[in-house]
C-alpha cells in the first residue's frame, strides 16, 4: 500500500499517513514557468496498491489537473491499482442541467478521472449521491456523519437540540444526524433566485426554546447559513450553530460568518483551512483523517467499508 499526496491538502495527507503508520511516497509535483503541472514519482510503485490523496478545492482546476497527471504517472509506472482519494469532490454542484445548453460538469470530471487511469474512487459526502453513478469504476462515498455526530455529542450534551436542514434537498443528510443523536428535525424553506444568493421563506417545525444545529454538506458563500440562523433566532431558537462537511468559504464568507449570529460553524479538514478560517473566533475544524484512513485500509485489505457507518 502506497500513499501519494498532491498539493491541495498536504496537512490532511500527512494526518492520514500518520493514522495508517505509512510514510507518504516520495513524489515531486511542481509547476513549469508557464504553470504547466509536472509530476515525478520518486519511488518504485510497480505492482503496488496506490492511493492518491487530493481534494479538488480552490484553485479547483489546478488541483484537478494535478490529480489527473499523478494518476497518469502512476499508471505508466505500472502501479497495480490506483485509488483516487478525493475528500472534497469539486464540480459536484454541477450534477444536472439547470437550464438549456448547460454542462453536467460532474460527469465530465468523472470521465476525466476514469480515463486518466484510476481504478477506484474514494470520496466524502458527495453533494448529490447520484454522482457515484457518473463513474464507471467502483466509487465509495463516505459519510461525515459519524465525525460530526461525535463532536455534537461532545460539545452539546444535555442541551435541548433540534437538527435543522437549511433546505429541502438536505433533509436526508440532516435526518441521519438527528436519528443518531435522537433529536427532532426542522427544515428551512428557502428560495434561491441566483447562484450564491438565497432568501429564507419559512421554518418548518417548532424551534422555540431549542438549541438549533444546521447541518449541510457544503458552505461556500455562507449566505444560506447566516440567513437561516437569523430566521431561526427570530422564531425563538435559543442559539444556532452549524455543522458542515466541506468548508469552501470563498470570497467574503469568513467575514460573513464572523459577523453573523451563528454561535459557531464547525467544518472538517476535507479542504485545507485558510489562515482566515484558522483565526476566525466562531469557526472550528475537526479532522476526518481517521475516517478516510480507515476506509483506505479496508479498501486495501478488501474488507467492508460500509460497515464503518453501521
Amino acid at each position: 500500500m502506497k500513499l501519494v499526496a498532491g498539493n491541495s491538502n498536504r496537512a490532511l495527507s500527512e494526518a492520514i499517513a500518520a493514522y495508517l503508520n505509512i510514510p507518504l511516497t516520495k513524489s515531486l509535483v511542481r509547476r513549469f514557468a508557464d504553470m504547466e503541472v509536472f509530476v515525478e514519482i520518486q519511488e518504485n510503485v510497480r505492482g503496488e496498491d496506490v492511493f492518491v490523496i487530493q481534494s479538488t478545492s480552490y484553485p479547483a482546476n489546478d488541483h484537478l489537473m494535478e490529480l489527473l497527471i499523478i494518476i497518469d504517472a502512476l499508471k505508466r509506472a505500472s502501479a497495480r491499482r490506483i485509488t483516487a482519494v478525493i475528500p472534497y469532490f469539486g464540480y459536484a454542484r454541477q450534477d444536472r442541467k439547470p437550464g438549456p445548453r448547460s454542462p453536467i460538469s460532474a460527469k465530465l470530471v468523472a470521465n476525466l478521472i476514469t480515463t486518466a487511469g484510476a481504478d477506484r474512487v474514494l470520496t466524502l459526502d458527495l453533494h448529490a449521491g447520484q454522482i457515484q453513478g457518473f463513474f464507471d469504476i467502483p466509487t465509495d462515498n463516505l459519510f461525515g456523519a459519524p465525525v460530526l455526530t461525535r463532536d455534537i455529542e461532545d460539545h452539546y450534551k444535555g442541551e435541548n437540540l433540534m437538527i435543522v436542514s437549511p433546505d429541502v434537498g438536505g433533509v436526508v443528510r440532516a435526518r441521519a444526524i438527528a436519528k443518531r443523536i435522537n433529536a427532532d428535525l426542522a427544515i428551512v424553506d428557502k428560495r434561491r433566485e441566483r447562484a450564491g444568493e438565497s432568501e429564507v421563506m419559512n421554518i418548518i417545525g417548532d424551534v422555540k426554546g431549542r438549541s438549533c444545529i444546521l447541518v449541510d454538506d457544503i458552505v461556500d458563500s455562507a449566505g444560506t447559513l447566516c440567513n437561516a440562523a437569523e430566521a431561526l433566532l427570530k422564531q425563538g431558537a435559543t442559539a444556532v450553530s452549524a455543522y458542515v462537511t466541506h468548508g469552501v468559504l470563498s470570497g467574503g464568507a469568513v467575514a460573513r460568518v464572523s459577523a453573523s449570529q451563528l454561535k459557531e460553524l464547525v467544518i472538517t479538514d476535507s479542504i485545507q483551512p485558510t489562515e482566515a478560517v484558522r483565526v476566525a473566533h466562531n469557526i472550528r475544524a475537526v479532522t476526518i483523517a481517521p475516517l478516510i484512513g480507515e476506509a483506505m485500509r479496508r479498501t486495501a485489505e478488501e474488507r467492508s467499508v460500509s460497515s464503518l457507518f453501521d
